[in-house]
């Protein structure tokens, strides 16, 4: 990453632009920014979840998967892969252990 900037991406959030032999899929300005953007997300989070824990009172795993579900969808404007690693931050934020967190599976389009 470029040492120009002030931004530190940790090595989680790295490991999601990474390929297998560890080098970044995209330009480093882009990872950047979308760390700044998931990080932003993750902190926003945190009061929602603790209120759906306090008004539903579902388990602390269960909110993590369903905001993690939230997250897998195309309108969140986030991957697949952003998405396990917001709610995985989110978790740390607030302290909570972080459940497996399984990607749903695609509904199939219906036809005409």
């Amino acid at each position: 990453m470029d040492d120009d900037n002030q931004i530190h991406v940790p090595p989680s959030f790295m490991a999601v632009y990474s390929d297998t032999r560890q080098r970044l899929t995209e330009k480093p300005a882009v990872v950047r920014a979308r760390y700044e953007l998931c990080e932003d997300l993750a902190g926003h989070l945190v009061e929602h979840a603790q209120t759906l824990y306090h008004v539903q009172a579902p388990s602390e795993a269960e909110i993590l998967r369903r905001i993690h579900a939230g997250l897998c969808t195309a309108e969140s404007g986030v991957s697949v892969a952003e998405a396990t690693w917001i709610t995985t931050r989110l978790a740390e934020l607030i302290n909570w252990p972080c459940p497996e967190l399984v990607a749903p599976t695609p509904q199939p389009v219906a036809g005409p």
